[in-house]
């Protein structure tokens, strides 16, 4: 009988409906019978019986432990869909922090790469600037003084200093400087000297035509001034 009723889901409060049920016929019955026979007091004494269970029945809901259930699932539902969105957050706030940060990076490149365009840029534009040499008149003797002024009318302005670094080291400003034991000679100690008759007969004696020949030096060996600085600076040479 218990399996029977577990597998039909029968509640244990659908059990003793069915019994009071049963119990509340019998008792009518006998009700009945008792009137028939003339006994009321039995009558009334089956009646209160059956008022009584029917009582105790109403005092238990039968469908309480369906509603349990339903309330329990729809819990478990909610804690889910909770969770849920809980991740899809999650994960939406970690895929946009990915990308912000693809995209900071992508700002960053764009802006070193425009920079360093930029500067080339104006490299350039200051060389296309400067003065050559042959737009110097030749003098018969020049001061410290007046090299430097020409130097930095011929080097690009962001390399002078690179330039006039190693001019310091290698002549000290001095056109007619010559190494007695190599025979490096000029401005930039050109190794031998007549290098720079490349860049004009005048060599001996014109500053601006050694400022010439040894800023291409430079710029086709170092790069620039400052790369020539650089590697003179590691190696005490260039």
């Amino acid at each position: 009988m218990r399996a029977v009723l577990e597998g039909n889901r029968v509640s244990r409060i659908s059990v003793r409906g069915f019994a009071v049920a049963s119990a509340t016929a019998v008792t009518t019955v006998g009700a009945v019978v008792g009137v028939a026979a003339g006994n009321p007091q039995a009558t009334d004494e089956k009646f209160e019986a059956t008022a009584s269970d029917a009582t105790l029945l109403a005092d238990i809901p039968v469908g309480e432990h369906a509603q349990v259930q339903v309330a329990s699932l729809t819990q478990q539902a909610e804690a889910q869909a909770a969770a849920a969105d809980s991740a899809a957050q999650q994960s939406a706030w970690e895929a946009a922090r990915v990308q912000a940060a693809k995209d900071a990076e992508a700002k960053k490149a764009a802006a070193e790469e425009k920079a360093e365009q930029e500067r080339k840029e104006r490299e350039r534009a200051s060389r296309n600037a400067v003065r050559d040499a042959s737009s110097f008149a030749a003098q018969s003797s020049y001061s410290v003084a007046e090299v430097q002024a020409m130097a930095r009318q011929m080097v690009p302005g962001d390399q002078f200093q690179c330039f006039s670094n190693i001019v310091d080291h290698e002549s000290s400003w001095n056109y007619r400087a010559q190494n007695p034991s190599s025979g490096a000679y000029g401005l930039v100690q050109a190794l031998p000297g007549s290098k720079m008759a490349s860049a004009g007969d005048d060599w001996r004696t014109n500053p601006a035509t050694q400022i010439k020949w040894g800023l291409n030096y430079m710029n086709e060996r170092y790069g620039s001034p400052c790369g020539a600085w650089s590697f003179w600076q590691a190696n005490k040479w260039y």
